[in-house]
């Protein structure tokens, strides 16, 4: 009985292990967005002046945040960075870390900022030809552009981001 138990056993698992390998796909996961063909290599710029009096202040320094939730990765300054093919990138200085973050917008919305200060940049890098806005507190268009745009942004100002 306990012979007769272990094959099926090892049958049921053996049929469960063919199951699998037959549904599941390549194990090479798809490209993400950043490191698509149409990826265009930049390059951060240096830290900003005060950065290293703002990174002392420690824990009263607040990390940029956005909402709803935006791919974003950290980068040295004067490091490179891609942007990929339909993404709107951002980059603000990260007082935390000490390092730029590049957040990358690739689904239409609009996003609200927290905490972006000083000046950072932006590419665009989208497909379509959208329009991109960014909006003061008031709900004011400060900026408007279509890709291929990029250019410096005094972010104080800056309350939201719609892409498209």
């Amino acid at each position: 009985m306990r012979t007769k138990r272990l094959l099926l056993g090892l049958a049921a698992a053996a049929a469960s292990l063919a199951t699998a390998v037959a549904t599941t796909g390549s194990a090479q996961a798809a490209v993400p967005a950043d490191h698509a063909p149409a990826a265009r290599i930049l390059k951060a710029p240096p830290a900003p002046a005060g950065a290293e009096t703002v990174s002392a202040l420690g824990a009263a320094a607040t990390s940029p945040g956005i909402s709803p939730y935006a791919r974003s990765i950290h980068v040295p300054a004067n490091s490179d960075f891609p942007c990929g093919s339909g993404n709107l990138c951002t980059m603000v200085w990260d007082p935390t870390k000490s390092m730029w973050e590049v957040f990358y917008l690739y689904d239409c919305n609009r996003y609200y900022l927290s905490d972006w200060l000083g000046t950072g940049k932006y590419f665009n890098n989208q497909t379509g030809n959208p329009t991109s806005y960014f909006y003061d507190g008031g709900g004011n268009v400060i900026n408007s552009f279509r890709p291929p745009a990029s250019g410096s942004q005094n972010w104080d100002p800056v309350w939201s981001i719609r892409n498209c």
